[in-house]
């Protein structure tokens, strides 16, 4: 043995060929953490000091190659001065130079995913052999950073700028069969027959029947483009790019300005420029809070598996119900390899639910992520039914009738008696509190909710909440079925509206008392997506409908009186009595016509005005800050509480819940981050501002005290 360490081993394989491996005890994946680059540069001494090396080929002893830095050490390294950040890379990228030089040729087998600093790494060498199963990309710009480690400056001569644009500030991960169409990889071979095909490229390139010096001088020299040619590809991706970004997430357009800048410099010059920029970006709070949420989203992972560790699997599962939601629980269950009954009372009804499910199934068939042998094998998963006949074989039931408590405990009795007495039950109600459904139950204990958000394949969240007698074998089944259904579970202790629906009504609330001031909700609409939500508060009443939002609503006032109580008059009650119920009326707030996509387009409606006249009982100056403040203010509070109460254990909880539930803005971080941002001490101040408008813009004694203390939530979490 050349090289033995903890995280990477060098050994002699013939001839003069070495194999550097990556396979860091005590992880289930390879990461290039500081322990692993300190032995990746030891390694390579090693080779060299040998003087007999004729080539080396760089390959893992895991079902990975690299999934790229330790995301873990970050937050740490960007809470450092930047010139901390710009010495770290410095040191990184003459490491990565240096193997990139090696007096011999390099060869990487790359088996599994190479993402990040693992593409990187894999750039350096002289050529890359991927396995069929391989995933290789650069996701940093996901992070609110960029390529740090030598990504802007070696893929663009590899595979050219408009290629590695479209990889670098997409942040996408690519199949090996498209990177060896761009020329990110050089073969693609099957899994079994990696290392050969890595070691004889490495046999060739040793004897000299392969030139590899070539490629080594277009990688370290300026990138062959002309003015015109620059000019032309760079404001085009600008222009791409651009609108897609936004304004709150700088990091691809701040790749490109490095792509561009690079590009007529060596590439050591070239790498200093990469280095300053990447720093630029890792000292934003966009990449604090997308950091963060990446973190956030690992903890959540984590409890989740903690939350159904030994729980039997779910073979078989049943829908109640085949509407939007029941066919988009179809989908998601059957396209993830668990069959499920789908029931409803009528052969029309049942259709709907099955057209749900075929339009989602034939999507990705158009799209090419599905052949029509997997989409047969997906359909003939999903098994309609009117009757409760194969109920009995079933593992979990999820209902998704109408959101009637008479209706839905009817039909969870009915249930009930057909399944077997150890099959889960699980509402799929949005705001109803699962100990009163439980009430008419005679196994409570097999009880739960499993909240899903609509539309169901694209939304990541799934609230698992425990009733009373909710058991934890009905909590650990449900979220192991959740996690099967490639969904994100959060368990959630049992109250009205449960987490999300109670932390976003508060929100609607403050649209109500912006509207009564006389404010247009076109105006909020644009202020709110300007700082950052996908839609402002009209539109997403529109896409909730206004029968769903008045109804939880009324949930949510009865549970909380004494902040949620109703407004005799409100602009949802106005837009239910005209009928006018969103997208799927076709009118609310605004109008909506199918495109040719067949996707609702928005549209201003003039006759808002008229169901909204009468509302606005005084017309008042509202600067944007304090449209914003109206609108966070009861959101947080709000947010706070549900902590407080226990909801949910953690802040991340609270705060994934609303990202991946409602949308709360990523680089924002989510409610509590938010106010962590702000400081507590200046949000107290703001509640206090507003506390004219009622409870709900009251800071609770908690805030005081924390903002007293001069403490926060995730430094208490910590």
């Amino acid at each position: 043995m050349v090289f033995q360490g903890t995280a990477i081993t060098v050994g002699a394989i013939a001839d003069g060929l070495y194999k550097l491996r990556f396979d860091l005890q005590g992880e289930s994946v390879n990461k290039l953490n500081r322990h692993a680059l300190q032995e990746l540069g030891l390694a390579v001494d090693a080779v060299v000091a040998r003087g007999d090396c004729r080539g080396l080929l760089l390959d893992s002893g895991k079902k990975v190659f690299i999934v790229g830095a330790d995301i873990t050490e970050f937050l740490g390294v960007f809470e450092g001065e930047s010139s901390i950040i710009v010495e770290a890379n410095t040191v990184v990228n003459a490491l990565f130079s240096r193997i990139e030089d090696l007096p011999f040729p390099t060869v990487v087998a790359i088996n599994g995913e190479a993402l990040g600093g693992g593409l990187e790494v894999s750039l350096c060498c002289d050529f890359r052999v991927a396995s069929t199963k391989a995933k290789v990309g650069l996701p940093e710009t996901k992070l609110g950073i960029m390529p740090g480690w030598g990504g802007t400056v070696r893929l663009p001569r590899l595979i050219g700028v408009d290629n590695a644009i479209e990889w670098i500030a997409g942040g996408t991960q690519n199949k090996a069969a498209a990177a060896l169409k761009v020329g990110v990889v050089d073969a693609v071979v099957a899994p079994e027959k990696l290392e050969e095909a890595a070691l004889d490229l490495l046999r060739q390139l040793a004897d000299g029947s392969i030139d590899y010096q070539e490629r080594r001088i277009q990688k370290k020299a300026p990138l062959k483009l002309s003015k015109l040619e620059s000019m032309m590809a760079f404001e085009s991706a600008r222009g791409v790019v651009g609108p897609k970004a936004g304004k709150n997430y700088p990091a691809p357009m701040m790749a490109i300005a490095t792509v561009e800048a690079g590009a007529r410099l060596s590439r050591d010059d070239a790498l200093a420029i990469e280095i300053a920029n990447f720093a630029v970006l890792a000292k934003s709070d966009t990449a604090k809070s997308l950091v963060g949420i990446f973190l956030k989203d690992q903890l959540l992972k984590r409890s989740a598996k903690v939350a159904s560790k030994g729980a039997e699997p779910i073979t078989r599962a049943a829908v109640l119900g085949a509407g939007i939601m029941g066919g988009g629980i179809a989908y998601q269950s059957a396209s993830t390899g668990t069959p499920i009954l789908m029931k409803d009372i009528t052969e029309d009804a049942i259709q709907l639910g099955l057209n749900e499910a075929g339009k989602l199934l034939a999507g990705q068939l158009k799209r090419g992520k599905l052949d029509q042998k997997t989409v047969m094998q997906m359909s003939n998963a999903i098994v309609p039914t009117t009757s409760y006949g194969d109920f009995g074989t079933v593992d979990i039931v999820v209902e998704a009738v109408t959101e009637n408590p008479k209706i839905k405990a009817a039909v969870l009795a009915e249930t009930e008696n057909a399944v077997s007495d150890d099959t889960i039950i699980a509402s799929n109600t949005s705001t109803i509190a699962i100990t009163r459904l439980a009430e008419g139950l005679k196994r409570p204990e097999n009880f739960c909710c499993m909240h899903f958000f609509n539309p169901v394949h694209r939304m990541p969240l799934v609230e698992v909440i425990r009733g009373d007698k909710t058991s934890d074998t009905a909590v650990a089944r449900t979220v192991a079925y959740a996690q099967a259904m490639r969904k994100t579970p959060i368990v959630v202790n049992d109250c009205p509206g449960f987490l999300v629906n109670r932390i976003l009504f508060p929100y609607f609330a403050g649209f109500e008392s912006l509207l009564a001031d006389g404010v247009d909700y076109r105006r909020i609409d644009k202020v709110m997506e300007a700082f950052g939500w996908p839609m402002g508060p009209a539109y997403l009443l529109d896409v909730v409908g206004m029968d769903t939002a008045s109804h939880a609503g009324a949930v949510m006032a009865e549970g909380f009186p004494d902040r949620m109580q109703q407004q005799a008059s409100s602009a949802v009650g106005n837009m239910v009595a005209a009928g006018r119920l969103g997208q799927k009326t076709g009118s609310g707030f605004y109008s909506y016509k199918l495109d040719k996509r067949g996707k609702p387009k928005k549209s201003v409606d003039t006759s808002t005005a008229d169901v909204l006249a009468g509302l606005a009982n005084t017309r008042v100056e509202v600067s944007d800050e304090e449209i914003i403040a109206r609108m966070m203010v009861p959101l947080c509070t709000e947010s706070a509480r549900c902590l407080e109460d226990n909801i949910v254990a953690t802040p991340a909880e609270v705060d994934m819940g609303l990202v991946y539930g409602i949308g709360f803005p990523p680089f924002r971080g989510g409610a509590l981050q938010y106010m962590d941002d702000m400081g507590l001490k200046a949000f107290v101040a703001l509640t206090d501002k507003l506390s004219a408008y009622g409870p709900l813009f009251s800071a609770t004694e908690k805030q005081r005290g924390m903002a007293k203390a001069n403490t926060s939530y995730y430094n208490n979490a910590a």
